[in-house]
């Protein structure tokens, strides 16, 4: 509160390998929160006269498709411009994610896809957007992104440990990020970062991150009128790199991260001049519930601690007597102690995708199963238990189930494509 940490601590490790704990000095990836960074940057250079948020992206970019003609550089900021989100794209994960790309080859991958909508007229989040708006503040700085950044905004603040992630560079203190799975951490899977850019690229500590969250009640970086600019919502309750919305009746702007075995959450109550700033490297912390949470002890609201995941409760028991113990189990808590675990869906589903996997494929078919007699109306269920028996080679069963996945979500591309698919495959 008022800059000064009521709470500064570290829980867990940095990393398992060499015994290292997580401090508030430890740095991490802090993912989309680097849209702010992004943000703040081109108000800096609209405040220099290098472009205005009005001009159109075209101006600033290199063989500028038809469809982004009409799009402005606000567009981008408030992601109202309709450029389809790279990292929703079906085979993201799978395979564009995991190949090194230059600036130019990354846009490849998206600049011809059609818009999602008239630019202006919708809301819809897109790493797409802010990374075309690293490329933009090259454009019009002549300089490289990650020095942009370093010369104006990080080294006024003093943010010592604040840079963009180099994949070759010696970083002192950085966390390693980790996946659960099956009640084990494990490295989190190859993600190249090359994509990881203006859009997400950014590593930081706790401790810089509230140098920024000061910072932005001053004049140091842009004058008051830009600020306000800033942090003006457009659709959605997005401004320019934040979400301003109410929480406890109070004013707050805020921003969550995620990516490859990191969770981040930076939580702002201007009104107050409290902040809560949560940085983590496990896929399993949610840094958004973490924040609420805390921020709702200090303001005297309710909160609810977590209950222990029905999911961890079901691996233990596969790994030592087997799925149908697990799911014998399951039933008898649901029945006798519905308030004693989480039993939501997302767990459930995380545990089948584990079991895959650890090449459990069978085990994952019974969850997901499961998950199917207790939410049947749920599209994400058909589609995982489709994907099980793909894996599985039972083609006639995983089209069963992509089908019911394509009927309860009819508008879903992945559905169209996975039937497409497995209809190949059975010709």
């Amino acid at each position: 509160k008022n800059g000064s940490p009521i709470v500064s601590k570290g829980y867990g490790m940095a990393n398992y390998e060499l015994n290292v704990p997580n401090t508030s000095k430890t740095v991490f990836s802090i993912a989309s929160i680097t849209k702010q960074f992004t943000a703040m940057a081109i108000m800096q250079l609209q405040e220099r006269g290098k472009l205005n948020v009005n001009d159109a992206i075209c101006k600033y970019l290199e063989n500028c498709p038809p469809a982004w003609q009409a799009i402005m550089i606000r567009q981008l900021l408030t992601h109202t411009s309709g450029i389809p989100n790279f990292s929703s794209l079906p085979d993201w994960d799978e395979k564009l994610s995991i190949q090194p790309y230059t600036k130019t080859e990354f846009v490849k991958i998206f600049r011809d896809l059609p818009l999602q909508f008239i630019p202006g007229e919708n809301w819809k989040y897109s790493n797409s957007a802010y990374y075309l708006l690293g490329l933009i503040i090259e454009k019009a700085s002549g300089e490289n992104y990650g020095d942009f950044l370093k010369k104006n905004i990080f080294a006024p603040l003093g943010m010592r440990q604040t840079q963009l992630n180099n994949p070759r560079q010696l970083k002192p203190n950085l966390a390693r990020g980790y996946y659960w799975s099956l009640n084990s951490f494990v490295n989190a899977p190859y993600h190249d970062l090359s994509s990881s850019y203006s859009n997400g690229g950014l590593l930081s500590t706790t401790q810089d991150l509230l140098l920024w969250d000061q910072a932005l009640y001053t004049e140091k970086l842009v004058s008051r009128k830009t600020l306000d600019e800033i942090f003006t919502p457009v659709k959605r309750d997005y401004s320019y790199g934040w979400i301003i919305e109410k929480k406890f009746n109070r004013n707050s702007t805020g921003h969550s991260g995620s990516f490859n075995g990191f969770s981040s959450f930076i939580l702002r109550f201007p009104d107050e001049n409290l902040t809560v700033i949560i940085l983590s490297n496990s896929d399993e912390a949610s840094a958004t519930k973490v924040a609420n949470s805390l921020a709702a002890i200090v303001f005297g609201e309710k909160y609810t601690l977590p209950l222990p995941k029905i999911s961890d409760v079901l691996a233990a028991k596969i790994v030592r007597k087997g799925v149908a113990s697990a799911l014998s189990s399951y039933r008898e808590l649901k029945k006798n102690q519905t308030d004693k675990y989480d039993f939501r869906e997302q767990w459930l589903d995380s545990l089948g995708w584990d079991l895959i996997e650890n090449k459990r494929i069978t085990d994952a078919i019974e969850i997901f199963k499961l998950v199917i007699q207790d939410f049947p109306n749920s599209a994400n269920a058909y589609d995982s238990l489709g994907e099980a028996y793909l894996e599985n080679k039972q083609y006639d069963l995983a089209l069963a189930n992509f089908k019911k996945f394509l009927e309860l979500d009819a508008k879903n591309e992945h559905a169209k494509e996975m039937i497409k698919k497995v209809e190949g495959i059975l010709r």
